[in-house]
């Protein structure tokens, strides 16, 4: 017997033998040709045949996981057709006469390691995709057509170095257990999959997973983060039994998920859905969303090669808001730059983009990208509760520009016989400690804040969540991320504002009783985790939070609070 701690990266625990998920290693040889252009022609078939598998593994998604997830393959084939690799695959063949493998084996890769490179997990979650798709054209190209599931014939864990998207969803499912991977981060694509299609999974558990071999017994904790490996009986007994408690806690949550979050001394709180597109509406609505912390304005921009309309844009978010009524839909204005890059965007390449011309930095200086949103959006609100977020806000004066050009089109939109909300609701992210840190002075020029963890953790650590090296700094856990917190909060209620969280941690089950206890007044996640959430809040009551929360901000580290959360609040264990 013998355990290894990773990545909780799916809820869940998963019982049975290991397969080893192992492709047979690409072979690249370099040669010299003497047609490039019948070269490029065997590429433009690969290429071909690549895009009707990514078309098979999005339908798949589609339905198994929703549009969303799906979007990850869609992404995929602009990769597979990006105008710059193709080209620079194009000159090389045809002045280097050398093969296409060999080209696009060391252009891809090329372009992967300077994403890598860069701290940011979502830049390294495409690394991953542009390996993914140019091992397919690859394989494509050698005519391999071997599956490492191929063998797959009986339930069982699937344990690899690394899964990519098209292995999640292209695996067999009625043999799929659990997963567990050498590498791999929580936000990773993969791990998004695995929640998705509600598969235990734990990532990014190091080179003692090499050690299991085909066939061990193993047991995947996805909530904890542990694989056992061949453990004993008195351990399979244990875990079965949280297994069966898991289920249980799952049915109960699901089928009671419409009804509202309330503490049982009676606090309220709203739990609502992250979103990304209109598909997205109906998987919030069925899991029993308050409404939208966060709609993704970005889905309108991305794959496409053109600026989308105003008409365009109103049409969708009406869509959006007309299909939630009365509840809040809060619609975040594009957030693009740093590591969301849109080629029809003319954005210079900058030293550090992440802290360069971005969100709301990059639409105030582009009024011809801004405007046309804020007029939909203003259309699309009236008669409906849209609210407007505006993303890595640092200052007072940010919020002020902001403010003028959406008065600007306000008064635009009327003087032509538009409709308009006259009394429309305007946020902005907490995401950069600037913003904390002012957030008594914020609170007087706008309705509310939503906290953005993923960045506010990572901006106030100086850390990267992915890198493994300082992983555990850049948790959101750490004592200063919650610490700011309660202060953004404390200061919008100072001013009779409310506060959000539409960061990873509003859905994280040890950091709800936490939040919570701070007087955190809207959860926003992705609509998986809104039953488990609202199973927890209405099992403890505010003021035990209250109290859980004062005393974890006087704790000292990640590890620290997290014990302290499963000691002081066990309905965070689901198994």
């Amino acid at each position: 017997m013998k355990s290894i701690s990773g990545i909780p990266a799916s809820y869940g625990i998963a019982i049975g033998p290991a397969f080893i998920f192992d492709r047979t290693e690409i072979i690249i040889e370099t040669y010299s040709i003497k047609d490039p252009k019948a070269e490029l022609s065997r590429f433009e078939d690969a290429q071909e045949q690549t895009s009707q598998q990514l078309d098979v593994a999005y339908q798949v998604t589609k339905e198994d996981c929703g549009e969303e997830a799906a979007e990850i393959f869609n992404a995929q084939k602009l990769m597979l057709n990006d105008p710059e690799l193709i080209s620079t695959v194009r000159t090389r063949v045809e002045k280097e006469l050398i093969n296409i493998e060999s080209v696009l084996y060391e252009s891809a890769e090329s372009y992967a390691q300077q994403l890598e490179v860069i701290d940011d997990e979502y830049l390294s979650a495409r690394a991953l995709d542009i390996r993914d798709v140019s091992s397919r054209c690859l394989r494509n190209l050698l005519g391999l057509i071997d599956s490492p599931s191929a063998n797959l014939k009986t339930p069982s864990i699937i344990v690899a170095q690394d899964l990519t998207p098209s292995d999640t969803v292209l695996l067999d499912k009625d043999f799929v257990l659990g997963f567990c991977t050498v590498e791999g981060g929580s936000t990773s694509h993969t791990a998004i999959l695995a929640r998705g299609l509600g598969i235990p999974a734990v990532v990014g558990a190091g080179t003692e997973v090499e050690q299991i071999t085909n066939g061990d017994e193993l047991v995947i904790d996805g909530d904890a983060g542990i694989i056992v490996i061949n453990p004993d009986q008195g351990q399979v007994k244990e875990f079965s039994k949280r297994q069966k408690k898991f289920k249980k806690i799952q049915a109960e949550a699901e089928a009671i998920t419409h009804q509202p979050a309330i503490t049982t001394d009676g606090h309220q709180v709203e739990v609502v859905a992250n979103i990304g597109n209109v598909e997205g509406v109906q998987v919030a609505l069925d899991a029993g969303a308050e409404g939208v912390g966060l709609l993704r304005s970005e889905f309108l921009y991305l794959e496409r090669s053109s600026l989308p309309t105003e008409e365009e844009q109103y049409q969708k978010y009406k869509t959006i808001a007309d299909a939630f009524g009365d509840k809040p839909v809060i619609l975040r204005t594009l957030d693009v730059g740093g590591d969301k890059d849109i080629p029809y965007i003319d954005m210079p390449p900058e030293a550090n983009p992440f802290l360069g011309v971005r969100a709301i930095r990059l639409c105030l200086s582009r009024p011809e990208l801004f405007k046309p949103q804020l007029r939909a959006a203003l259309r699309a609100g009236f008669g409906n509760n849209l609210k407007l977020m505006f993303p890595m806000v640092a200052t007072v004066d940010d919020v002020l520009k902001t403010r003028a050009v959406l008065e600007e089109c306000r008064d635009e939109l009327k003087k032509e016989g538009y409709d308009v909300a006259d009394q429309m609701d305007i946020g902005i992210m907490i995401e950069i400690p600037s913003a904390a840190i002012m957030a008594d002075q914020l609170s007087e020029v706008v309705d509310f804040f939503s906290i953005g963890t993923n960045d506010l953790s990572q901006y106030t650590l100086a850390a990267d969540r992915t890198n493994a090296h300082v992983a555990q700094i850049a948790s959101g856990f750490q004592p200063s991320v919650f610490r700011l917190i309660k202060l953004v909060i404390d200061a919008a209620h100072s001013n009779g504002k409310w506060v959000g969280l539409c960061g990873e941690m509003a859905g994280e089950l040890l950091a709800i009783p936490i939040l919570l206890g701070l007087g955190l007044d809207e959860f926003s996640m992705n609509p998986p985790a809104i039953p488990f959430a609202k199973q927890l809040i209405r099992s403890i009551s505010f003021e035990h939070a209250q109290q859980v929360a004062q005393t974890a901000l006087n704790l000292k580290s990640d590890t620290e609070i997290r014990e302290y959360i499963q000691k002081m609040v066990p309905e965070v264990n689901l198994g």
